[in-house]
């Protein structure tokens, strides 16, 4: 019995060493990773490392937990964090929380994790002002009664779908009905001449007629699709077409709650809770100019029902005081929308397809973010499906740089396009970004892993990849001080000794006596699209007659050394020109036409058209994408501005400068 009580307490002794081990990684880790600084002096306050709401750990579990070691002051969980701060009324329940938490394994729900605690000098919870809703948005809780959402569930026959409609049969990630009329995924239209047999069920008729009644819609809706999503789906962002509909989009969302993001063209993130019943009305911006989206998740975070505090403590002000994790379950979501029969005239106007005069070089930041928002990402969600079909085929030095990383690399393709190099190397981690949520849900569908975000604010972590690549993205930049951030924000996202491959549009297309493709073939792909191979090109499809942008006078060559900084691609005028496709370039920044070829638009059922109408006569829309082309030299001086960069090696690259970039090993971050 005393040998049996002495291996029990080495036993203890050990597990004790464990625990400890463990507590201390975690320290280091919160401080390495989130600058989290932790005290071996005990406090009041701890930082709970596992115990957050990105770890799948709800307010509930966590603070159930921590308040059997004594009572709390206050428990701040920020969002998407994998740990939490508690402070608690006094030294004492700290210290016991301390000594019997560490180590201590909480199960929430099907996820079990094991607590870390550490204590902190002090514990600082920011406030932010409440984010207002977009505009145009109005959120109405509790629309329809029990009964009612009882009755519109049970009038959709989830057992009738037509499989043979090949656009249903098209949806993978949820379950759609349509009434009234039917909206087509491969044209992202309605054929409005040819209404469904079966119309608006009458069940939804009171629903509706109290919208009108309260004034959410001018006129009774004539089209409705159901969406059904189980927990763990959701839809790409996206606009709802302007020209298939009317201003005003209802949603009812009956069933689960969830949270649906809007996302403005500048970046600004507005998630918006949905309860189970409750009415969405979209107009305004918030219908033609935020997209809306749901991220695919099982859980989302919410504010938190029951704080869970003492009456008589007053909750810390913060955005972090009472948030929690929401389990979604299947959500039925009708939308109702009105059929438009004339011709768009939303705002904003049609990206550059309806311009016909050329914009001016921009002279400040406004400026540029408006130049890009029109003559560039508007375009690109347009263009989408037809892009798309164009990019196909990798180049071979990005398949080289690529394939030459090690197995279990982490790699970010920033301005990621339809995901063709996200799946080049198996055995890297790829992960991809694009400002155009109509790419971005091409990559989904074809099961890579990529998100919507700007190039120059990428939502990943400081020296979190081992390689990054930006294909055909900074020439889209257009002043140098954005240009140079975007080289700025790959370098912020490697680690010391990451690499980074470059490439934009040359202004020189012939190179050692060697044209391009994209000046030798009037059938070959364009040198931005990377593939030269016969591809469906934007330049085969040039109707005939003017393009509706007025082309600028070309200014006149200068011969000058190729590795001085010429006046050639300077414009003069202020005006940008259009480029001639398949010539030489007059100027560096210029405006590149886009044929769209009919058939090709966005195919997504809830998608928008990026304010540009189909064309029902006529030849095909002719868009405009901004281009700067870059001179011999001048992208090794950009990336030499930045701090901690070496350039490995530059090549020129049927009609791009490339670079190879290296974080230098002795920066820590950026």
């Amino acid at each position: 019995e005393e040998s049996s009580g002495t291996i029990g307490a080495v036993r203890r002794s050990k597990e004790e060493k464990k625990v400890l081990r463990k507590q201390i990684k975690a320290s280091h880790t919160l401080l390495k990773h989130e600058g989290i600084s932790t005290t071996s002096q005990p406090t009041k306050s701890l930082v709970v490392a596992n115990g957050g709401l990105g770890n799948g750990v709800t307010r509930e579990d966590l603070s159930a937990a921590l308040k059997e070691m004594g009572e709390l002051e206050t428990l701040i969980m920020h969002p998407h964090k994998p740990y939490a701060f508690v402070t608690y009324r006094s030294d004492e329940s700290a210290r016991e929380a301390h000594i019997h938490l560490n180590g201590h394994k909480l199960q929430c729900g099907e996820n079990g994790v094991t607590l870390y605690l550490s204590f902190v000098d002090s514990v600082t919870c920011e406030e932010e002002a409440s984010v207002p809703l977009p505009e145009g948005l109005v959120l109405v809780e509790d629309f329809v009664s029990p009964e009612e959402e009882a009755l519109l569930l049970a009038a959709v026959d989830w057992s009738s779908t037509n499989d043979d409609v090949p656009a249903q049969k098209a949806l993978k990630h949820r379950r759609v009905k349509h009434y009234g009329f039917e909206f087509r995924y491969d044209n992202n239209n309605v054929d409005k001449d040819k209404p469904l047999p079966v119309g608006i069920p009458q069940e939804c008729l009171p629903v509706l007629e109290r919208c009108v009644k309260n004034k959410h819609v001018n006129a009774m809706p004539d089209q409705l699709t159901v969406n059904q999503y189980e927990s763990g789906q959701g839809i790409p962002p996206h606009v709802d077409t302007h020209s298939a509909f009317e201003d005003t989009i209802l949603s009812l969302s009956l069933g689960a709650q969830t949270v649906m993001e809007f996302r403005h063209p500048d970046g600004r993130l507005v998630p918006v809770v949905l309860p189970g019943r409750s009415l969405l009305v979209m107009t305004g911006e918030s219908r033609y100019l935020w997209t809306h989206g749901i991220t695919p998740r099982k859980f989302d975070v919410v504010p938190a029902c029951d704080p869970q505090s003492p009456a008589d403590v007053t909750p810390d002000p913060g955005i972090y005081s009472n948030l929690t994790l929401n389990k979604r379950g299947t959500r039925t979501s009708f939308t109702f929308r009105k059929i438009r029969h004339e011709p768009c005239r939303c705002a904003p106007s049609a990206p550059s397809a309806s311009s016909t005069s050329p914009p001016s070089l921009p002279c400040c930041h406004a400026d540029a973010a408006h130049l890009e928002e029109e003559y560039v990402h508007r375009v690109y969600d347009a263009i989408a499906s037809h892009f798309s079909s164009t990019r196909h085929s990798p180049w071979p030095r990005v398949c080289h740089f690529l394939n030459s990383l090690p197995p279990g690399s982490v790699l970010a393709d920033v301005g990621c396009g339809n995901g063709k190099y996200l799946g080049v190397n198996p055995e890297v981690v790829a992960v991809g970004c694009d400002r155009s949520s109509a790419l971005i849900q091409i990559c989904a569908e074809r099961g890579f892993q990529a998100f919507v975000s700007d190039a120059l604010s990428v939502p990943l972590r400081t020296a979190s990849c081992d390689a990054c690549i930006s294909i055909a993205v900074i020439h889209h930049f257009s002043t140098q001080e954005r240009r140079l951030a975007a080289v700025r924000e790959l370098m912020r996202l490697l680690r010391p000794g990451g690499r980074a491959l470059i490439y934009v549009w040359a202004f020189e297309q012939e190179y050692n006596k060697q044209k391009s493709k994209y000046l030798k073939h009037q059938n070959r792909e364009h040198p931005g699209n990377h593939s030269p191979t016969k591809n469906t090109l934007e330049d085969s499809q040039v109707p005939q007659g003017k393009s509706s942008i007025h082309t600028s006078r070309p200014l006149e060559d200068n011969c000058s050394p190729v590795d001085e900084v010429r006046d050639v691609g300077k414009v003069t005028d202020g005006k940008l020109s259009v480029h001639t496709n398949r010539t030489a370039f007059n100027t560096q920044d210029l405006l590149v036409p886009w044929h769209l070829k009919e058939g090709k638009r966005r195919g997504e059922e809830e998608s928008g058209d990026a304010n540009s109408k189909p064309s029902e006569s006529g030849p095909a829309p002719v868009f405009h994408r901004y281009y700067h082309v870059f001179q011999q030299g001048e992208l090794e001086r950009l990336c030499c501005q930045v701090a901690g960069v070496k350039v490995r090696s530059t090549y020129h690259d049927q009609g791009n400068w490339c670079v190879i970039l290296e974080k230098d090993k002795s920066i820590n971050a950026m």
